[in-house]
């Protein structure tokens, strides 16, 4: 029977029946190998059209020449090599009914000098871009004619690689540069007016469609408007498309609004937790209206009601859940089964792309499998062997995960939590108002263990003993850790931690220091906590800029909260120790670097320098336990099971997982609880 449900509906795109509409928009999460799309890449990608997806889109982008340097993992259109890799991703794909396009560039002045082969970075004009600090090259009008071949050849191959089609990008990047007044600093023929400023990209899309001709789908990604006092207008963005559109060359447009040339701009267009969902999403609808042609969009468009809202309202035709299928590749599959309530939600973290920005692969904060796919599993399979009696101890996020995995695989589950409510640090971050979403980690978590029947007990601190006598087969230690203060020459006792502030334990004075020698989330939370609460605020730091852990989109919304409260940040230095001063606190601040030292006097001093793990249950059970608790890390890397013997009398198989190793974080806390259970 045929679903009434909008974004079950196919869309005709040219030739192209989509069997409905979701997509995946083009994004790099740098897992290519020497700029191919090798297992891991396809991997990724044939999970979501296992899941159903209509289409995916790879590369953010693929770069079309030498003079491109990758960015971030950006695979190489250049090279004819790519071809079989991609058709090997596009065969599985397809043979799953899921479209495959990709996404082409020259990223112009978007990317360094220094990488690669350390060719000179090329822009329309010689105009830095803040985010990758180059200074570059003036395109001469050879490098001109060179690349409108290059996006020409680029082309051939992706058509030979068995796509369905490609798209190029165009905010930002080489192209566009063209486009904005911000980046167009010309006196030739591709300066000044709007008919000079599209001429490479009409040149392009000409050399485009001799190469492959009239059938093969190309569309573009663009920005409608750069919301930019130096760039072009609303107006003029509109213009734009509707020329593309008259030109007969474009077979759908993929609408953005804003630039790209800071973090802060960034923001505005991968917004992150604790901002506005889908803030473009009636600007791309508007460019529908006005061009009345395909139109694609994505920005935070991280849920299946805004999704469905967006075709239902005529809005978009087809509609983008990036970051939405990172942390659920298999949403479309979901709401076909009747099983919406079941997709694991996109919480906002933007670990994902922070982690790109960073120089690292893509990961999904709450979804250890993705990127992972060739030895993590995305379902959890039943197990073959016998059902065993689990016991987990500890309710954060790796006690959650843990829980959930033995579960599905079939086994009676326990889980003891000494506090009334479920998600350790979790909870405790998400009382910060801007980071209150991350809580759907814990509540989705719950949600499964409430289906699967697990025996939950809450408010019980479970002892050895307690342990003991559920007589279980596997026990998982996942009792996080407590703050453990900085090393400090005194004054230990006067100090509180960032935990204190976020939990309410410890009121906020007048006048605060806070010592971040950790350089993640929670001191900058406590940080933007204190600052809210209208108090004098320096933040002192031993690295060369604050919070580096944070990632840069995250990294926004603190500096801002910071700039708008006028909060002190002090990089490269330490502090050394704290007294009391009256009824002031003196902290003693020095520095790597030398031996000066500076003595500030204020209300309060907090720090932040991780956790220490909660172990004694772990070493109270450790010699009764089959495998002494130790891990054979081969077989995990692997993904194989933990089959190690180490006292043939033992009772059980002892882990202990998350925090309670080691200080570290969320995702790496839920990793540890998927790959550890998936195999028992």
């Amino acid at each position: 029977m045929a679903s009434a449900d909008p974004l079950l509906q196919p869309f005709q795109l040219k030739h192209l029946v989509l069997k409905n509409r979701i997509m995946s928009t083009a994004h790099e999460p740098a897992y290519s190998e020497d700029g191919m799309p090798k297992d891991r890449y396809r991997l990724y990608h044939l999970e979501k059209a296992k899941g159903g997806i209509a289409m995916t889109m790879t590369a953010g982008s693929a770069i079309v020449a030498e003079d491109s340097p990758p960015a971030f993992g950006n695979l190489h259109a250049y090279k004819d090599e790519i071809v079989p890799w991609l058709k090997r991703l596009a065969d599985d794909c397809h043979a799953e009914g899921c479209a495959v396009m990709i996404q082409l560039t020259h990223l112009g002045r978007r990317t360094g000098w220094n990488k690669a082969d350390w060719l000179p970075v090329l822009a329309p004009s010689p105009v830095r871009e803040p985010a990758h600090r180059a200074f570059p090259k003036e395109a001469e009008d050879w490098d001109l004619d060179r690349i409108v071949q290059a996006y020409a050849a680029a082309t051939q191959r992706m058509r030979a690689a068995g796509l369905d089609g490609i798209e190029f990008e165009a905010y930002g990047h080489f192209m566009d540069g063209f486009w904005s007044p911000a980046t167009n600093k010309r006196s030739d023929d591709y300066g000044g007016s709007l008919d000079n400023r599209l001429r490479f990209t009409f040149r392009v899309l000409r050399a485009v469609r001799e190469a492959v001709g009239p059938d093969f789908i190309v569309g573009l990604r663009m920005a409608a408007d750069e919301d930019w006092d130096k760039g072009f207008s609303r107006e003029e963005g509109i213009e734009i498309a509707r020329r593309m559109v008259a030109s007969g060359m474009v077979d759908f447009l993929n609408i953005i609004r804003g630039h790209i040339d800071s973090d802060v701009a960034l923001q505005k267009i991968i917004p992150i937790t604790g901002m506005r969902s889908a803030p473009h999403l009636d600007f791309a609808g508007e460019v529908k209206a006005a061009t009345k042609f395909p139109v694609f969009h994505a920005a935070r468009i991280p849920d299946v009601a805004t999704a469905r809202h967006a075709v239902a309202t005529g809005k978009l035709d087809m509609v983008g859940m990036t970051r939405a299928h990172i942390a659920d590749p298999h949403i479309v599959r979901k709401v076909m089964d009747g099983r919406e309530h079941e997709i694991r939600p996109c919480v906002g973290a933007t670990y994902c792309i922070d982690r790109i920005y960073e120089g690292h692969e893509a990961l999904c904060i709450h979804n250890p499998a993705t990127g992972r796919e060739a030895t993590i599993p995305h379902v959890i399979a039943p197990t073959t062997g016998p059902q065993r009696k689990v016991v987990v101890v500890g309710a954060g996020p790796a006690g959650l995960e843990a829980a959930r995995v033995s579960a599905e695989r079939g086994h009676a589950v326990v889980l003891f939590e000494a506090a009334p409510e479920p998600g350790g640090q979790i909870r405790l971050l998400a009382r910060s108002k801007r980071r209150r979403e991350l809580i759907g980690i814990v509540d989705w978590r719950m949600e499964q263990l409430q289906r699967l029947g697990v025996d939950l007990r809450f408010n019980t601190l479970a002892e050895p003993a307690d342990i003991l006598g559920m007589e279980p087969d596997i026990v998982l230690v996942a009792t996080g850790g407590l703050p453990q203060a900085p090393e400090l020459e005194g004054g230990h006792d006067l100090v509180v931690s960032s935990w204190d502030i976020l939990s309410g334990d410890a009121k906020i004075a007048e006048e605060v220091l806070l010592y971040d020698d950790n350089g993640a989330h929670p001191g900058m939370q406590a940080a933007e906590m204190i600052a809210d609460a209208g108090s004098a605020l320096e933040v002192v730091s031993p690295e060369r800029f604050f919070a580096p852990e944070v990632g840069g989109l995250n990294h926004v919304s603190y500096a801002q909260a910071f700039h708008h409260a006028g909060v002190r940040v002090t990089i490269n230095s330490r502090v050394l120790a704290v007294r009391r001063e009256g009824n002031k606190l003196a902290a003693i601040v020095g520095s790597d670097y030398g031996s000066r030292h500076e003595t500030r006097i204020v209300d309060q001093v907090v720090v932040e320098h991780g956790t220490l793990p909660l172990d004694e249950l772990y070493f109270a059970l450790k010699e009764q336990s089959v495998n002494r608790g130790e891990v054979d890390y081969r077989a995990l890397i692997a993904g194989r099971p933990q089959e190690l013997v180490r006292n043939p009398d033992g009772r059980f198989r002892l882990f202990r997982i998350g925090d309670a190793v080691a200080s570290r974080n969320i995702h790496a806390a839920i990793y540890d609880g998927l790959r550890f259970c998936k195999d028992f």
